[in-house]
């Protein structure tokens, strides 16, 4: 069975190219990003290295490590990072797991329990290989979302994503459609009415379901 959202994301020691971790003591009391990739040295994937690498300050603003993986080892991950750093103009302070033997992809549901690598892997044996986890520090799994090959992953969505998971946990409510930090949220319908004009004061009904209403300052 897959791995579901508020299912407790599993724990496994893994290399890295920053060392060995344990995965939920790497985590600790952080949220935490996992994005995975099929292979080192592949065009799409060292633009979305560069990506995460540029967002540095916005991970450490909200508490949040992020992580990479691949199925190559961690040398080849010393290598790429130069890499991913010329290209994204950042340091790649993040480390990248080093899943050789495919446990963490697996675990993670990204391949088949029985599947394996050929002697020499392309990208394309391993393509399912390019999810993003957002993981709270409570362990649970969030959001996952997984991408094509061809298609690169809007890390600036991820971040909105990221905004809006803490902002509901928080707060206790809901984003809509396109929201943003500072935009209007849902009150969710578990609140009475009158515990929504104690918490948030005014508030906007548009259906009996569906009421919105600014965060305070």
């Amino acid at each position: 069975m897959g791995l579901r959202i508020n299912d407790i994301v599993p724990n496994f020691t893994a290399e890295t190219d920053q060392g060995a971790i344990t995965f939920h003591d790497w985590i600790g009391d952080s949220w935490a990003i996992l994005f995975s990739h099929p292979k080192d040295f592949t065009p799409v994937c060292t633009t979305e290295f560069g990506a995460v690498a540029q967002l540095a300050d916005e991970w450490a603003k909200r508490n949040t490590k992020v992580i990479g993986l691949s199925v190559d080892g961690v040398e080849e991950h010393k290598q790429w990072k130069s890499d991913i750093e010329t290209f994204g103009g950042a340091s790649a302070g993040f480390p990248i797991i080093a899943d050789q033997g495919l446990e963490v992809s697996k675990a993670f549901d990204m391949l088949q329990a029985d599947y394996y690598l050929s002697e020499n892997p392309t990208p394309a044996d391993s393509q399912t290989v390019r999810s993003v986890f957002i993981i709270g520090p409570d362990k649970q799994l969030k959001l996952s979302m997984t991408y094509p090959m061809n298609v690169g992953r809007n890390f600036a969505e991820v971040l909105r994503a990221l905004d809006g998971l803490q902002t509901a946990a928080r707060e206790g409510v809901a984003t809509p459609a396109n929201w943003t930090p500072g935009a209007d949220v849902v009150i969710p319908t578990a609140v009475s009415d009158e515990d929504a004009k104690a918490k948030f004061g005014d508030y906007t009904t548009h259906f009996p379901y569906l009421r919105m209403t600014k965060l305070p300052e």
